[in-house]
């Protein structure tokens, strides 16, 4: 680490803290539930059953099921909104209330929304394409256009939460989670908001989406045993497991949380952003692209590689990737990695494209409080191009300070932070 690094986290820029954490994950809506699951090892993938896969290469996913949108919104409000965004808003409910946010008594020109997402609203494209085709285009949903982009999730907390202040949504794939939360941190740092609801929201399961992913073959074809499909560094894996959910935290500056009487526990201390200019979806086989990323966020952190007490990878269960990030860690944290547990979230909910980082972050953030790992499940046969320390199968108990989370996106579009415990 640079001198330049150290200084930079330990300047006197306002310190980033979590105040509350909301999810929409396979196991339904709640952290503690995904929590819960997370630590018992429970995969919640399952046969897809929202839409006819017949014909694919890939049959299984993290789907969620039973979600009732007017648990969260209005009928007429959650009638606007593509599943995506529904999943965002709902995540943000859960999220402000435990953040306690008061929000009738707060300036909320203040309070801004960063949230990542992939795609938009994928299956509600491939509905309103069909009745193109079928209909004609006069008798498309006025209200198309305005449900399905991107930064429509970003939009609509904002306007459900009545939020007025600094609103953005990141598009980066597969990262798009992880690195909306780094530039809501520095939003925060810069002073252009005192809170700030981020994290990442995907629903990506139709036709379009599975076939997109299948034709490259870079999903998984073991359909038969669907919760043992997904392996992330395990020598037979295969290709990842889709899913959809979202992650939703609360990002506070420590003076806004203190004068709100609110002790956080856990700060995000470090963010690292890179490309790898390489290639559409492959990772570079050298990592260097995660390696720079892993380096900047734990310089912006003013942390040392044997500070790190936790990795929770971005792990997707792919040859490639597997490979290629086992080799950033190893190369980025030096000899420290080989005694650094790391797991992959993946393994039991699937890969959540722009929803992972929040989802991930959330497990991350956990682990601290809680003095618990979660494990990588179906890690059964080790690889030599995977040879650390994966946490296979069974949770862990072990003090946590700090966490660097990995999210690697296509495109070659890299994010990584380090949460730690607040000081």
């Amino acid at each position: 680490m640079t001198d330049a690094g150290i200084a930079q986290g330990r300047s006197d820029r306002p310190r980033v803290v979590v105040s509350g954490m909301g999810a929409v994950s396979p196991y339904g809506p709640s952290v503690q539930l995904m929590w819960e699951k997370l630590l018992s090892g429970e995969s919640a993938i399952k046969p897809i059953e929202n839409f006819d896969v017949s014909g694919f290469s890939c049959t299984i996913g993290g789907e969620i099921r039973d979600f009732e949108p007017r648990d969260f919104i209005d009928r007429k409000s959650a009638r606007r909104m593509a599943r995506f965004t529904q999943f965002a808003v709902a995540a943000a409910r859960e999220a402000i209330e435990d953040a306690q946010l008061d929000l009738d008594s707060m300036d909320r020109s203040r309070i801004g929304v960063v949230l990542g997402n992939g795609a938009g609203g994928y299956p509600e494209i491939q509905a309103t394409a069909s009745t193109l085709f079928d209909r004609g285009g006069m008798r498309l949903d006025p209200l198309f256009l305005p449900k399905v982009l991107p930064n429509m999730a970003a939009a609509n907390i904002a306007m459900q939460f009545g939020l007025l202040g600094y609103n953005t949504t990141v598009v980066t794939a597969c990262a798009a989670g992880t690195q909306a939360l780094g530039d809501a941190a520095n939003v925060i740092r810069n002073g252009q908001a005192d809170i700030v609801i981020s994290g990442g929201t995907e629903a990506g399961f139709c036709q379009l989406g599975l076939g997109g992913f299948a034709v490259m073959r870079a999903l998984t074809t073991r359909n038969e045993h669907p919760t043992e499909a997904s392996r992330p560094f395990d020598a037979d894996r295969d290709g990842f497991v889709p899913g959809e959910g979202a992650g939703i935290i609360v990002l506070e500056s420590e003076e806004s949380a203190r004068r709100r009487g609110v002790e956080a526990q856990v700060e995000l201390a470090g963010f690292g952003s890179s490309a790898d200019a390489h290639h559409l979806v492959m990772p570079d086989a050298d990592g260097a692209g995660p390696i720079r990323a892993i380096n900047w966020a734990m310089e912006d952190a003013g942390i040392a590689a044997e500070e790190i007490d936790y990795v929770n990878a971005h792990g997707t269960s792919t040859p490639l990737n597997d490979a290629s990030e086992t080799r950033a860690i190893k190369v980025a944290l030096g000899e420290a990695a080989r005694g650094i547990p790391i797991s992959s979230t993946k393994s039991m909910i699937g890969h959540i494209f722009g929803g992972a980082g929040g989802l991930e972050s959330i497990a991350a953030i956990k682990s601290i409080m809680d003095g618990r790992v979660h494990p990588t499940i179906n890690y059964t046969t080790p690889d030599p191009d995977c040879d650390l320390d994966y946490v296979p199968n069974e949770a862990r108990a072990t003090e946590v300070n700090a966490v660097l989370k990995n999210s690697f996106g296509f495109g070659g579009q890299n994010a990584c932070l380090v949460f730690r415990r607040a000081r």
